[in-house]
């Protein structure tokens, strides 16, 4: 009984946490948005009440109690935390509307605690984007292993902590791709679309062993009744495709608009002004 009181218990204290994250949020665009209308978009506030909803789906709705039965819900939740739920939130550009919606002393505590230098250097290093690459692939693969994988099925509370290493891996991993404020970043549009594809190599080799393995590698779903009707390697195998494709299609977008962005008149001509500056002052 104090097992099932204390699983009934943490989706609703996740649900008030993102309640009042979403409220917080709203007051601070309301009085953004009052001070200067063109600052955050309607778009911007949109994206982020979006990537909170995904969340939601991915904590607490009727999806999130089936990721015991299926292999491929279980995939749905850490797509929509990692890949999906977490560019919203950056593309709302959350910080400022944040820090404007809490109250004056909460926003001077925070101030606080981030002035220090030392403080400042280890959130730098944290938003590098090979630490950011990193706690993306280890993430993913490290609560794929099957031992791993079983252990968080059984606990609820390495369930819950499961679940909030996958969104905040999301979250870093989309910090250098997106560069929500304060980032401020002299980094080539083309490393961070090398960072895109090299990001989809552990996905690619997790996915594509889901699907081709001839075996079933989490014996729980043996014993689970499929709610759909599939065998459990029949789940198995979509669950690798379904990560497979989200992931090629939703790291291919960035990559897409990026190279545009890179490659249009304007770009390619200002490209070229500047290695004629360079090549003046080499010959000088």
């Amino acid at each position: 009984m104090p097992h099932a009181h204390h699983a009934a218990s943490e989706p609703f204290l996740l649900i008030a946490a993102l309640i009042f994250l979403t409220l917080v949020y709203v007051r601070g665009w309301v009085r953004i948005r009052r001070l200067d209308f063109d600052t955050i978009g309607a778009w911007r506030g949109a994206s982020f009440l979006l990537g909170m909803f995904f969340i939601w789906l991915a904590i607490a709705s009727p999806i999130a109690a089936l990721d015991h039965e299926l292999l491929t819900a279980h995939m749905v939740k850490h797509l929509l935390l990692m890949t999906v739920a977490s560019p919203l939130i950056w593309l709302g550009a959350p910080v400022r509307p944040l820090l404007q919606g809490l109250p004056q002393q909460f926003v001077e505590l925070i101030s606080h605690c981030f002035r220090p230098a030392p403080v400042r250097r280890v959130g730098r290093a944290i938003l590098h984007p090979a630490v950011c690459w990193l706690a993306a692939a280890i993430t993913l693969v490290g609560w794929h292993v099957p031992a791993v994988f079983m252990f968080g099925l059984r606990s609820e509370t390495w369930h819950t902590i499961e679940q909030a290493s996958f969104l905040t891996a999301g979250l870093l991993f989309w910090w250098p791709v997106l560069q929500p404020w304060p980032t401020v970043s002299n980094r080539s549009g083309w490393s961070i679309i090398l960072y895109l594809f090299l990001a989809t190599l552990p996905c690619d080799i997790l996915s594509g062993f889901l699907v081709f393995c001839d075996r079933v590698v989490y014996p729980v779903y043996f014993s689970s009744p499929s709610p759909l009707g599939f065998s459990a390697l029949e789940d198995q195998q979509f669950a690798g495709a379904l990560m497979w494709t989200c992931v090629t299609i939703i790291y291919l977008i960035p990559a897409t608009l990026l190279t545009v962005r890179l490659l249009s008149p304007n770009r390619l001509r200002q490209y070229r002004a500047t290695s004629q500056v360079l090549q003046r002052r080499l010959d000088q």
